[in-house]
This record gives structure tokens, sequence and C-alpha cells, in this order.
């Protein structure tokens, strides 16, 4: 059984029991969170699509970790202007254990 959910306005494939780093959610470290925008439910054969969601259906995570990314490197320059920028940027994310899957 698996589920196709929207968090952070990104799109991502959830089965139980799977680790899962989606943008940062305001829990805390332990907390259960509940994933009400579910986008697809599949249970073998018996494949339900939402339009644009799956009316009552939802995924429970419990919160393991809050970080950041590997930093990101940007590097902007013009040709013959003598212009470079060097820039960085790391990403927040949570860290979710999928728990379970209620169509």
């Amino acid at each position: 059984m698996y589920a196709v959910i929207k968090t952070g306005g990104k799109q991502h494939k959830v089965v139980v029991g799977e680790k899962l780093k989606v943008e940062l959610i305001a829990a805390e470290l332990g907390s259960k969170v509940t994933l009400s925008e579910v986008l697809m439910v599949a249970n073998g054969e018996n494949v339900v699509i939402g339009s644009p969601v799956v009316a009552g259906a939802t995924v429970e995570a419990t919160v393991i970790a809050q970080g950041r990314h590997k930093k990101v490197r940007i590097f902007k320059m013009q040709r013959r202007k003598h212009y470079q920028r060097r820039m960085g940027h790391r990403q927040y994310y949570t860290e979710l254990q999928i728990d379970t899957i209620n169509n």
C-alpha cells in the first residue's frame, strides 16, 4: 500500500515505515503530524485517485529530525564585464517517519 501526498509544494510517494525529508514543518521532535493533502491511495489493484485530493484520506507521520540540507553553491558570471557573484544556500527540512495511511 502506498500514497502520493503533497507537502511543501512538492509531491511525494510514501509507504508505511519509510523515512522522508520534506520542507520545514513547524512541529516538535517526536510529535505526530497528519498530512491531509493525499492525491492518490493505492492498495494492490485498488487505486483511488482524488480530484484534487482523496476525500477523507490522511497520512500520519512522526517527526524524527529537523535540520538543514547540504549547501547549494550559486555562481553568477557575466563574461567580459568583470562580474562574478558567489552565494550559497542551505534549505531547512523536516524528516518524517510514515506511520499509517488511512483512506
